[in-house]
């Protein structure tokens, strides 16, 4: 994939609420449980997705 022809990051309203629901089995941050929440919408786990996969794909080794 060329790195500058890839899609622009979704954009919602600034009064976007997301259902936060921790986890019953043990301990999960708010931090945590918010993102774990807002992967669920195929949009943002998509572009986390594309993020990931150009980072993954940008850190190696840099020529000196």
């Amino acid at each position: 994939m060329k790195w500058f022809r890839f899609p622009k990051s979704p954009v919602y309203p600034a009064d976007t609420q997301w259902t936060v629901e921790k986890r019953k089995d043990g301990y999960e941050s708010d931090v945590t449980a918010l993102v774990r929440s807002m992967l669920k919408d195929e949009k943002i786990r998509e572009d986390q997705r594309i993020a990931w996969e150009r980072w993954r794909n940008e850190s190696g080794s840099k020529p000196a």
